[in-house]
């Protein structure tokens, strides 16, 4: 293959596409191909800056053009390459009401958190949060965060700028004591991962990048609330990486409140979440059905904003965030888990929803999240199964039992 003349062919369609062209996602069908053209791009790129515009995941060995031609390029390359839309993808959540600062929202006490702390608080587990960002200096936040890493300007720190990941951070791991809010896994690690932008859209290469982030990082979870109706075939190759390097991949169903629901949530290596109101019964706005694996408080949940502010927000988005916080207690306990495993036993030791009138159970997927049961099971299946340490020790500290004596 021409590896000059490929990139030299993609540079010119390049400069001659509108600002506005569609984005485009370039992978080859034999590794070495990709090798090839790799090599010859890292050796242009100083000669040619428009190069530069090209993003690499060494992951799923894919290049992320702005504008690529495809027309031309699969002409000329049409037994090499494999050419995929760039897709938009945006957050999953609906702005609610202003809100004051709550100790404990009703959320964490719905899942029974707070009973849990006394055996895990998610101490030492890193949860990648790939969103819009997280306010850095948030009070109830500050303990919680590492550096992460901001994939729309790489030398900037991954700041929010839309409120989106701020929130998701906070019922991840708020962890404000006596003095303020506090989320599900207080003494989880968060790594904030900035692929969305202050509208909280982004493009699947962005998604790509960050999972490749997290998966190079070894973080043990990742939180992705959001989601989009397109399949992708990088997407999902990405998916599968991080599932089979031991990554759990938590994702939110969409709020369209209709069965089926979006993508990644509906791969099968992901755990798809679903939201539920106060009464325990699916939200109207939830997407449900059978791919669903478990449901989460989603309706109305205060949680930190921006310019160390709180607000109430409503979605699966909110929905996962609880979920993920849920399966950080148990990692901390259990670091071994696979994603396949924790997906077993979130299904199985969920509660069941409140149906409304006309729905069936078995349309619906999974139950409700209890992290207190499922901490209690899964510390049994670890004994049981003869693995290491009793499973009984505690991760819990001094705020964390605090918030737990006032829930």
């Amino acid at each position: 293959m021409d590896y000059y003349g490929f990139w030299q062919m993609l540079l010119e369609e390049m400069k001659a596409a509108p600002k506005s062209a569609q984005r485009h996602i370039v992978t080859f069908n034999d590794p070495r191909m990709y090798a090839g053209a790799l090599s010859q791009w890292k050796s242009l790129k100083t000669k040619k800056p428009g190069l530069r515009q090209v993003q690499v995941s060494a992951l799923i060995q894919a290049f992320f053009v702005p504008a690529a031609g495809a027309g031309k390029l699969m002409d000329r390359y049409a037994d090499s390459l494999c050419i995929e839309e760039d897709h938009r993808i945006q957050v999953h959540s609906a702005l609610a009401d202003p809100s004051g600062p709550s100790m404990m929202p009703w959320g964490v006490k719905a899942i029974r958190a707070p009973q849990a702390w006394s055996r895990s608080t998610g101490v030492h587990v890193k949860i990648g949060v790939i969103d819009t960002g997280v306010d850095f200096r948030h009070p109830d936040l500050k303990h919680t965060l590492a550096s992460g890493v901001n994939l729309l300007n790489r030398g900037m720190m991954p700041l929010d700028d839309n409120g989106h990941g701020t929130h998701i951070a906070g019922t991840l791991a708020a962890a404000g004591g006596t003095r303020s809010m506090m989320g599900v896994a207080p003494r989880a690690l968060l790594y904030p991962v900035k692929a969305f932008d202050h509208n909280g859209s982004a493009y699947v290469s962005d998604i790509v990048l960050g999972i490749d982030w997290c998966v190079q990082n070894k973080v043990d979870i990742i939180n992705m609330s959001f989601g989009m109706r397109n399949r992708s075939k990088a997407l999902h190759d990405v998916v599968i990486k991080a599932y089979r390097a031991g990554i759990a991949i938590i994702a939110s169903s969409g709020n369209d409140g209709k069965r089926g629901g979006d993508y990644p949530a509906r791969y099968p290596e992901t755990i798809a979440v679903g939201a539920l109101d106060r009464r325990q019964r699916i939200a109207a706005f939830s997407n449900r059905g059978p791919y669903i694996d478990v449901y989460g408080p989603g309706e109305g949940i205060p949680s930190c904003w921006l310019r160390e502010g709180y607000k109430e927000m409503s979605g699966t988005s909110m929905a996962t965030s609880h979920v993920t916080g849920a399966a950080a207690l148990l990692l901390a306990l259990r670091p071994g888990l696979s994603p396949r495993e924790l997906k077993l036993l979130l299904r199985r030791t969920a509660s069941p929803v409140r149906l409304r009138k006309g729905q069936r159970r078995a349309s619906l997927g999974g139950g409700a999240a209890d992290a207190l049961r499922l901490l209690r099971v899964g510390i049994r299946a670890r004994r049981s199964s003869g693995g290491a340490g009793s499973g009984g020790s505690s991760d819990g500290s001094g705020v964390a039992k605090a918030a737990a004596a006032k829930a």
